[in-house]
């Protein structure tokens, strides 16, 4: 079964491409949906137009790019992505009865929060997110705004409630970081973690002070 993985209109599209990246490296299926204000996000963040009709081509541009802009930085493979159109409401992951391990939408714009936490369902990222709640399926949430108000903080209180996990996009630094793309890696890692799909995109803490310390060499302890 695969994770539908949602795009939303919140700047953080490095971020969804690294989570891509990490289900893919760990053998899982994607159902991907890409709102249309994350569109605009992507070719604005990236210079990558997400077209309906070239999509395997554009996601495969899309996601061998660093965090840093540099094209062919990853090797990709997106064989194991199956793409529905935001638009789509009778696609699959708009009904319960499609079978799917849960979902996971990065970045998470306060409109798509308020949109879920009110069960909305105005496209199918929207949609596909209250199946995932009403199923009793693991729906993580990475919301990326800053900073938040009281209403969003209401939502976020909400989809909690409703048994969502909220992961804010809040990189870390204990783990040694020395590129933009191991803070991206960080906030993949942690949004995979609370998914429960393996990876080794950071570091761990292992209680060891000073363990992500980059040496004078340029690498890291351990």
């Amino acid at each position: 079964m695969p994770w539908i993985v949602g795009v939303s209109g919140a700047s953080g599209t490095p971020y969804a491409a690294a989570v891509l990246r990490g289900l893919l490296d760990a053998g899982e299926r994607v159902d991907l949906v890409v709102s249309r204000a994350s569109r605009l996000t992507l070719l604005d963040e990236t210079g990558i137009s997400f077209r309906d009709a070239h999509w395997r081509e554009d996601l495969r541009e899309w996601l061998a790019r660093g965090a840093d802009g540099k094209p062919e930085t990853f090797a990709v493979d997106v064989e194991g992505v199956r793409y529905w159109n935001a638009g789509d409401l009778a696609a699959g992951p708009s009904s319960g009865s499609y079978p799917v391990k849960g979902m996971l939408i990065v970045p998470a714009s306060t409109a798509c929060v308020a949109g879920v936490a009110l069960g909305l369902s105005k496209d199918l990222l929207q949609r596909a997110a209250s199946v995932t709640l009403k199923e009793r399926r693991p729906l993580v949430v990475a919301v990326r705004e800053t900073p938040l108000n009281g209403q969003t903080l209401r939502h976020l209180v909400a989809l909690d409630d409703a048994g969502a996990t909220v992961v804010p996009a809040s990189p870390a630094f204990y783990a040694g970081a020395t590129h933009i793309q191991d803070l991206v890696d960080f906030v993949a890692g942690r949004i995979l973690d609370a998914a429960g799909v393996e990876h080794r995109l950071y570091r761990r803490w292992r209680g060891d002070l000073g363990g992500g310390t980059a040496t004078g060499d340029g690498t890291r302890t351990t």
